[in-house]
């Protein structure tokens, strides 16, 4: 990889990846890695510490399918010291009775029932960023420029044209968009977007606890939304997890600012004791929960990936994992026809394959989450009757666990 400076000829690309959060990072490791010439730009440098007011605290359990694309990128043994394996999910449903948190049942999903493989490695977010960074000057055929971003864009037949904040132009055979919910490149291409709100935030932060957390990763679900601990690997010889609380808006925010003693006690009530006490272990970051879908996924030489594709609740680890099951299908159309990159029958046919599953998956993740996060008893009768059958009847719980691993 080399870093460039803005030049006064046009720079002549085959991809050029807009976002440099993880979906675009890996976009630019892929693409690089397979051979085409690859510009990836940001008007942010990676935040890639922990305790910068910036860094994302949240963690993603990547699945199998994630592995597979790391693996064939051939970074994934650059990555593997990060990951903490996720054997199991561990499902249970509590309510609060006489002012105490009870488990009226607990489901325990098996990664090895599937595959001789867990079903995921989980990795801090900035840890993630500070790897795929370090990465990337591994990785032939790539150019990075943080802290340079996409202005406007004018596409023809056989390119589009490129404008960075830097005045620099540049042309490129395929434009990824992945930018973010807000994306700039999908505004300037005219694609819009629909969006659900329901008026919840989550929680996102470290906590150590008492007990080990045996690789399984646990989602306990009460009103307000599911509360989940995803294992890391030990900190300073305690045990630790990643956890995502979900909560309407103004009780999250009420925990986002409330001391650390009370923090502690309420997270571990919430918790239902579980994994015994547990006490907060970094900064807390806050995020609104919303469904967002594209109404498109591409326009003339661009194609809209992760999060200016789509945004999901964090519900069994779907957000970033299928954004890279857009980077992998986009990848592989590439790699079978780059005499074609681009054009318009390549994106037509990733927007097609592509958005079938973003909906389908959408649509599920939607539902769930009206139904973990509902005080109504009927629904909460659902929920608990829910994960009975899904969990008992095998045929049942293998089809769910594969359709939750790769697209539908």
């Amino acid at each position: 990889m080399s870093t460039s400076s803005p030049k006064a000829q046009r720079e002549q690309v085959d991809i050029l990846v807009v976002g440099g959060g993880i979906a675009g990072l890996t976009a630019a490791a892929a693409f690089g890695a397979s051979g085409f010439k690859t510009l990836i730009v940001d008007p942010q440098r990676p935040v890639t510490v922990s305790d910068a007011d910036n860094t994302d605290l949240r963690s993603t359990a990547f699945l199998r399918p994630a592995r597979d694309l790391f693996e064939k990128i051939g970074i994934w043994d650059d990555l593997a010291p990060y990951a903490t394996p996720l054997e199991g999910l561990r499902i249970v449903d509590t309510l609060v009775e006489n002012g105490q948190p009870q488990v009226r049942s607990e489901r325990q999903f098996e990664g090895r029932e599937t595959a001789d493989a867990p079903f995921g490695w989980n990795f801090l977010n900035w840890r993630m960023r500070e790897a795929l960074v370090q990465i990337l000057p591994k990785i032939s055929n790539t150019t990075a420029r943080f802290g340079v971003g996409f202005k406007s864009i004018l596409t023809r037949t056989g390119s589009a044209i490129v404008t960075l904040t830097d005045g620099s132009t540049v042309n490129a055979k395929l434009v990824i968009a992945a930018d973010g919910r807000h994306s700039a490149v999908r505004d300037a291409c005219g694609i819009g977007a629909s969006i659900t709100r329901y008026g919840q935030k989550s929680l996102a932060f470290t906590a150590f606890h008492d007990a080990p957390h045996g690789n399984v990763s646990t989602e306990i679900y009460r009103d307000g939304g599911p509360f989940t601990m995803v294992p890391l690997a030990d900190i300073n010889g305690r045990h630790a997890s990643a956890i995502v609380w979900m909560n309407k808006g103004p009780k999250a925010n009420a925990l986002l600012t409330l001391e650390a003693k009370d923090f502690n006690a309420q997270m571990t009530d919430r918790a239902a004791g579980l994994l015994g006490q547990m006490e907060l272990a970094s900064q807390r970051g806050i995020f609104p929960i919303v469904t967002q879908v594209a109404d498109r996924l591409s326009a003339q030489r661009v194609a809209i990936v992760a999060e200016a594709a789509h945004v999901l609740p964090p519900i069994g680890a779907q957000g970033l994992n299928t954004s890279l099951n857009d980077i992998a299908e986009l990848l592989t159309l590439c790699e079978d026809a780059p005499d074609r990159l681009g054009d318009d029958v390549m994106l037509n046919t990733y927007a097609q394959a592509r958005h079938r599953d973003i909906k389908a998956r959408a649509k599920v993740v939607d539902l769930f989450n009206r139904v973990v996060r509902s005080d109504a008893p009927l629904l909460q009768s659902v929920r608990l009757l829910g994960l009975k059958t899904v969990h008992d009847i095998k045929p049942l719980r293998l089809g769910v666990m594969r359709a939750g691993l790769g697209p539908l």
